[in-house]
Order: C-alpha cells, then sequence, then structure tokens
C-alpha cells in the first residue's frame, strides 16, 4: 500500500489497548497516532489532528462509543471509525453502524481480520467481523427512531424527574410530556417507565 494508514487507538483496557497497538506497530504503513483510555480527549484530538482509522470501544467510562462515534464523523466525515466490542448485541451493532462507523469488529476477531478490517475501511467498505455479519443476518434488529425532544424526555426520566418536572424543564405542558412517554413506550414495545429505561440504556439511547 502506498499510502500510510493513520490511526488512533480508544479503549479503558490498557492491556486491549497495548495488545491493538502492538498489533498496529507491526505493519510498517500504518502509524499509530496515539492511544486512549477515554473517549473525550480522543474526539479532541480527532478535532486537532488528521486522522484515517479511529478503533473505538463501545463501553468507555465517559461517553459510549455510539455517541463519540457520531461526534467524530460530525467533525471528519472522511475519519473512518471501527468499533471494537465484545458485545454481540444485534441492536447495539446496528445502532452503532447507523451512527457512521464504517465497521464493527468483535475483540476475539484474530489481529489478521483486524488489520483486514481497518485496511478495506480505509479504503470505504464497510467491514464486518464472520460473527457479526451472522448475527445481523439472523433477524433484522428494529432500531427506534427517537426525535430529539422525545429523546430529551427519555434522558430525564432516566433522571428521575416527573412529568411536571420534565414540563417545567422542557417549557411544555404535562400532557405533552405524557404524549412523549407514551410515544417512547410504544416505539420501544415496552409497557412502563422502568421497562422504557431499562431498554434504552441497553441499546445505548442513554
Amino acid at each position: 500500500m502506498d499510502n500510510v494508514i493513520r490511526i488512533i487507538i480508544v479503549d479503558d483496557h490498557p492491556l486491549v489497548l497495548s495488545g491493538l497497538a502492538f498489533i498496529v506497530s507491526q505493519v510498517d504503513y500504518m502509524v499509530l497516532e496515539q492511544t486512549f483510555t477515554h473517549a473525550e480527549p480522543a474526539i479532541e484530538f480527532v478535532k486537532k489532528h488528521e486522522i484515517d482509522v479511529v478503533l473505538l470501544d463501545i463501553h468507555m467510562p465517559d461517553i459510549n462509543g455510539i455517541t463519540a462515534c457520531e461526534e467524530i464523523k460530525k467533525m471528519r466525515p472522511d475519519c473512518h471509525v471501527i468499533a471494537l466490542s465484545n458485545s454481540n448485541e444485534g441492536s447495539i451493532i446496528a445502532r452503532m453502524l447507523h451512527s457512521g462507523a464504517s465497521g464493527y469488529v468483535l475483540k476475539n476477531a484474530s489481529s489478521e481480520e483486524l488489520l483486514n478490517a481497518i485496511e478495506r475501511a480505509y479504503q470505504g467498505d464497510k467491514v464486518l467481523s464472520t460473527e457479526v455479519q451472522e448475527i445481523l443476518n439472523q433477524k433484522p434488529q428494529e432500531i427506534p427512531f427517537v426525535t430529539r425532544r422525545e429523546k430529551e424526555v427519555l434522558l430525564l426520566l432516566a433522571a428521575g424527574r416527573t412529568t411536571p418536572e420534565i414540563a417545567e424543564h422542557m417549557f411544555i405542558s404535562p400532557l405533552t410530556v405524557e404524549s412523549h412517554r407514551r410515544n417512547l413506550l410504544q416505539k420501544f414495545s415496552v409497557n412502563n417507565s422502568a421497562s422504557l429505561i431499562h431498554k434504552a440504556t441497553e441499546q445505548k439511547f442513554i
């Protein structure tokens, strides 16, 4: 390959981080620019530097990988994000891809599979490890479409706010809050706020 691929790795487990760094450092046309144990400083780094590929763990201590990916793609549409995760849950995989990720690779993938994913993502392909492809092929994943206002209500519900408190905070009527809440229950196919918060958290909306 003629071009150098500039990479950063974001993972909160130092052992995983050093292992990934070692794999990448074995390839002469891949340059590891930096590693991060938190998503926020990684996003700031991408803002200031030209990075080609971000290897991004989904479960981070500060910002989840789905939100981090959205931030990165907003700032740098040409930057390719590859999700790295132990999670083989179809809804999370689908949400990560919807957020703009170029691929999703499980952490039990081989080093050859990871390096191939980096090369293919850099060339503009969507890359999924074999196991991830099988998961997505098993059954289509329904991802609820949540509006900006509904997400705001969802976050306030998760914070333990009551309907009147949410109404006051958002400058809307309690009836409108309840309307948003009913829509959310329907979209997530649940019957109560506790189940809604649980399912929304599982799918990384919260």
